[in-house]
């Protein structure tokens, strides 16, 4: 560990120099005999520089390896690898939402974990819950994220934050009065990875506990049905009836100091410090008849050797090398995301978030959260506007079967 913290030291100071070739116009590196690549698909946003960096402190230690990063957007790497690896032409590493590991699998594009048992114990408990498929763990978690509620503390005291939707009510509507033109609360209200929270009472999970009964959706229990109402009221009790309530109107009506508190993630903290808003993070409060509060999902961005790489030795090495806690705090120094391992960072917002995801519970990764996806927002639209709810989730049930 301390000469990984020495390798990390250096480069902040001089990048280590590459073995000099010219690059190809996807951005990897010509093989010779001396040098193996390791050609990885990731975003950029300052995930590229840690890519890079990390990539040179693998190299420190293995001087034959270099790491090639190749910009493709997580959100487009899985269908990329379908498409490319038939051709040979794949890369090694690439980097995906764990929500796609059952297409992943099930297409036979990537490998399991080397060293499952010991890479599980080295990272959180969601993470490697997340990255299991059908019992076989799959890839390297390099973040974990969840969302939580965040306060603005101009706007709204500690001591006045509530801990259950019922006292929430009852502070907005005390504030909304008080203060016109802004808002008490906002969310997101038509994207399910928000609005799940509210169907999980009495352990109600999405596709079962596991996450992986395809025909038990979940979504037409007594427990989903009490909480949609109870999601449908808070547009009347909280006096949201003609307010967008998108991610992007939501993020900026909390950025301009206009919403007292906001459910959303780690991603906005950069954000609302740079728009100078003094704000904390919390749990988010408990549903009618709980005690804890609701689970939220949890994601975990996975990295994956692929079936097609030509040293699969090689790039499970460098993904297992990330997990190391000098790598996970300078990829949260670069990005701002959670780690992926039980690491102390220096945020004074972390400690939110991790409470929130001792709740929280992965995002099914089973094919069946394409329809999950696509169907939900138009369910959730049509019962904030006023629809039956019950008539409305035995329908989405239905429609989200595997």
């Amino acid at each position: 560990m301390k000469k990984i913290t020495q390798i990390i030291l250096s480069l902040a100071v001089s990048s280590i120099l590459l073995a000099a070739c010219s690059k190809n116009k996807d951005g990897s590196v010509p093989e010779n005999q001396k040098e193996i690549h390791i050609r990885v698909w990731e975003s950029k946003d300052g995930i590229d520089t840690f890519i890079k960096q990390a990539g040179k402190a693998f190299t420190a230690l293995h001087p034959n390896v270099k790491i090639d990063f190749i910009n493709v957007n997580v959100h487009n790497t899985t269908d990329a690898l379908e498409e490319d690896a038939p051709k040979g032409v794949g890369p090694d590493i690439i980097a995906a939402p764990h929500d796609n590991l059952g297409k992943l699998v099930t297409k036979n594009l990537i490998l399991p974990t080397e060293n499952a048992s010991e890479v599980s114990k080295k990272v959180l408990k969601s993470c490697a819950k997340a990255l299991t498929y059908n019992g076989t763990m799959y890839g390297y978690p390099e973040s974990a994220e969840t969302y939580a509620l965040f306060y603005n503390k101009n706007l709204i005291r500690e001591n006045e934050i509530p801990r259950t939707w019922e006292d929430l009510k009852v502070w907005v509507q005390k504030f909304n009065q008080a203060n016109p033109g802004k808002l008490g609360f906002v969310m997101d209200i038509a994207s399910g990875y928000y609005s799940i929270l509210f169907t999980t009472a009495n352990n109600n999970r999405l596709y079962g506990e596991s996450g992986t009964d395809a025909r038990s959706p979940n979504m037409s229990t007594p427990a989903a049905i009490k909480g949609l109402k109870l999601f449908q009221s808070l547009r009347q009790d909280l006096g949201l009836y003609n307010t967008e309530l998108s991610t992007a109107s939501c993020d900026a009506l909390f950025a301009s100091g206009n919403a007292a508190m906001h459910i959303t993630g780690l991603w906005n903290v950069k954000p609302f410090e740079k728009a100078g808003i003094d704000f904390g993070v919390t749990t988010i409060p408990c549903l009618p008849g709980e005690s804890n509060p609701p689970a939220s999902f949890s994601g975990t961005r996975g990295m994956y050797v692929t079936t097609c790489s030509k040293h699969p030795k090689e790039a499970a090495e460098f993904l297992e090398f990330i997990l190391n806690p000098e790598i996970q705090q300078m990829r949260f120094n670069l990005t701002g995301s959670m780690p992926s391992i039980n690491t102390s960072v220096n945020s004074k917002y972390m400690g939110g978030f991790l409470k929130q995801l001792e709740y929280a519970f992965p995002m099914p990764s089973i094919p069946a959260m394409g329809k999950f996806w696509s169907e939900t927002e138009s369910t959730l639209r049509n019962i904030w506007n006023g629809a039956d709810v019950e008539t409305e989730l035995r329908s989405l049930n239905e429609k989200i079967k595997g």
